[in-house]
């Protein structure tokens, strides 16, 4: 977050305080999770790995933040890359958050199903955006970049 938003939020800009308040959410939910995000939003986290099961590849996430869903319809990840889009669906149909012992927070853990050959391609370095829909909500994650180099 820049000096002059935090300058702006400190003599009572309404629009600097809120975009003050949604860097220290986001922040907050980063530090107090030991593992590296995958992607950000305004006010979720998202961390992610794929996994291999029986010949089955799933993306597996975990949303932490605003995002609450409670669901017998499913959820849709659209990926977008430097070359490529793919659109997951949900492994399963009814998804329900979890609540957080830490206000305005829940946690999300939703699987996508992915074909071995897109799997590849699910790397930092490949992608620009990641899209989240489910229900009427949706969430235009940004692809989160380490200070570390590794993947």
């Amino acid at each position: 977050m820049s000096f002059i938003t935090k300058l702006k939020a400190a003599f009572g800009n309404p629009r600097a305080m809120e975009k003050l308040h949604v860097d220290d959410h986001t922040e907050a939910i980063i530090n107090d999770i030991e593992h590296e995000p995958f992607a950000i939003s305004d006010s979720n986290v998202l961390y992610a790995g794929l996994n291999e099961l029986g010949g089955y590849y799933f993306l597996q996430t975990v949303i932490v933040g605003t995002f609450h869903i409670k669901t017998n319809k499913g959820a849709q990840l659209k990926v977008i890359g430097h070359d490529f889009e793919l659109l997951l669906e949900s492994d399963m149909v009814e998804l329900e958050s979890d609540h957080s012992n830490v206000s305005n927070r829940s946690i999300s853990k939703i699987d996508f199903q992915i074909e071995e050959t897109d799997a590849a391609k699910i790397k930092r370095s490949n992608l620009k955006q990641l899209i989240l829909t489910s229900k009427k909500e949706v969430i235009e994650f940004s692809v989160y970049e380490s200070n570390d180099e590794e993947e």
